[in-house]
């Protein structure tokens, strides 16, 4: 039988696995899997990964991201985001680093300066007349 307790043990892993359907809101406080769908909020305190068939539509916030899945909404990363070549993501990125593999397909716009900027500093067809090029 499990023992409830009240402390979090950070260095667990969630996994949620391929043909499992979720709707609904999503916290923890460590990394998580997800082959799955979900549809609904994360509010991630660790990794999120997301497997080459996992689905995500909804706001997403994490410290770092490994996407091979689809996502459609928006994503908050607060450190590293890494689009692998299997990625699709249709929706806006807020993150601090960007990696992009050739062959991932991204729609909507990125913005590297941090959840707190502002629109003019995003890239992407939304912006493209409003940002001057220097």
């Amino acid at each position: 039988m499990a023992r409830n307790t009240p402390e979090t043990n950070v260095g667990e892993f969630n996994k949620i696995v391929a043909g499992t359907k979720i709707h609904g809101e999503i916290e923890t406080q460590g990394d998580i899997r997800i082959d799955g769908t979900v549809v609904g909020t994360l509010n991630i305190r660790g990794k999120l990964v997301l497997g080459p068939k996992g689905v995500i539509e909804g706001e997403i916030k994490c410290k770092n991201s490994e996407v091979m899945g689809a996502i459609n909404g928006e994503i908050t990363v607060e450190e590293l985001l890494s689009l692998k070549a299997s990625a699709k993501i249709k929706g806006d990125i807020i993150t601090n680093k960007i990696s992009i593999e050739p062959g991932a397909v991204l729609t909507g716009t990125i913005n590297m300066d941090g959840p707190n900027s502002n629109a003019a500093n995003k890239i992407g067809q939304a912006n493209a007349q409003k940002a001057p090029i220097k």
